[in-house]
């Protein structure tokens, strides 16, 4: 694909901001207010790819499988990760379809529902770090390790989360209908939530694991293999920080691979949060992959001139 692409994750607060219930009228009206970063980038020339969180919405599902234990047959979690891939993704195909068709812009949006393959060895299964659901109290948090047996851990001074196993993505299974469908012209929305996790049994056939994949990681694999030019993370914040929420917090305008392996070893980048970020930055650019921005939803037109957010870059002589 020679046109410029770029591969948009959406972070969680596209979907349900701070203080929000997240009702689904809320869900919506977050979504609108997201696509004008979105609209940009169609109007700069780029062709876009849409990936999203899931953790909220997701975390809420598995609440009402429990409140309903006994009463209709459960679901699991791989089952919960493509419910809610398939539910966000229509809340923002609808809300861009009708964004396009006020501004005039024939284009066709599509929502991919997409495996990505795992490895069934992974050391992850045994070692549970993602977070999804809301946020607890520690008295919350305490009870549901009791009564669930759930493993919850801090979240970066935000409250406590549930956590659950996360292996490495390593390939999307629908990467060729995501190619088509840009070749086509459409606006392709793909691995939400980090997809649904599937690894791939001796005889070829694939089948889901009760796990969930970050979808930072799991958007550089996709803007690997459909070759995108860019990979933007939209999240909370407009720029990646050293000592987030210390006296001596420290905006960061540009990381290059070698500073931001240096600092996510220092521990400045939690596992729960921007780790993955950085993690996914770096995959990405080691890939092949030639720009990497990590910033706030309302910042998308000032990042990609440089002027706001944090670019991540190969090395110092690169061009941004």
């Amino acid at each position: 694909m020679k046109r410029k692409l770029v591969v948009i994750a959406l972070g969680g607060n596209a979907l349900i901001g701070a203080g929000q219930q997240g009702t689904i009228a809320e869900q919506f009206e977050n979504v609108r207010m997201s696509l004008d970063g979105i609209m940009y980038c169609l109007k700069q020339g780029f062709e876009v790819v849409i990936t999203h969180g899931n953790g909220p919405q997701v975390g809420n599902l598995l609440l009402m499988v429990e409140a309903s234990r006994n009463q209709v047959p459960e679901l699991t979690l791989g089952v919960c990760v493509a419910d809610t891939e398939g539910t966000i993704g229509y809340m923002i195909q609808q809300s861009l379809t009708n964004r396009l068709r006020k501004e005039g812009i024939d284009r066709c949006v599509v929502t991919v529902l997409t495996q990505v393959i795992v490895d069934k060895h992974d050391k992850a299964f045994s070692n549970p770090t993602k977070p999804i659901g809301p946020f607890f109290t520690r008295e919350e948090a305490g009870r549901f390790r009791r009564e669930k047996g759930w493993h919850i851990v801090e979240d970066s001074h935000r409250g406590y989360r549930r956590v659950v196993a996360s292996p490495n993505p390593l390939k999307i299974v629908e990467e060729r209908a995501v190619k088509t469908l840009l070749e086509a012209g459409s606006i392709v929305i793909a691995a939400g939530g980090g997809g649904i996790p599937v690894v791939m049994k001796e005889d070829g056939d694939l089948e889901g694991v009760d796990v969930v994949i970050d979808k930072d990681l799991a958007s550089a694999v996709l803007a690997r293999d459909i070759k995108a030019h860019c990979l933007m993370m939209l999240t909370g914040v407009e720029h990646v920080f050293l000592n987030f929420k210390q006296p001596s917090e420290q905006a960061l305008s540009r990381l290059t691979i070698k500073e931001a392996q240096k600092y996510l070893h220092e521990g400045h980048f939690p596992p729960g949060s921007m780790g993955p970020k950085i993690q996914a930055a770096m995959n990405f650019l080691n890939w092949g992959g030639e720009l990497a921005i990590i910033t706030s939803i309302d910042n998308v037109k000032e990042a990609l001139d440089g002027r706001a957010g944090t670019n991540i870059i190969k090395n110092c002589t690169s061009i941004v």
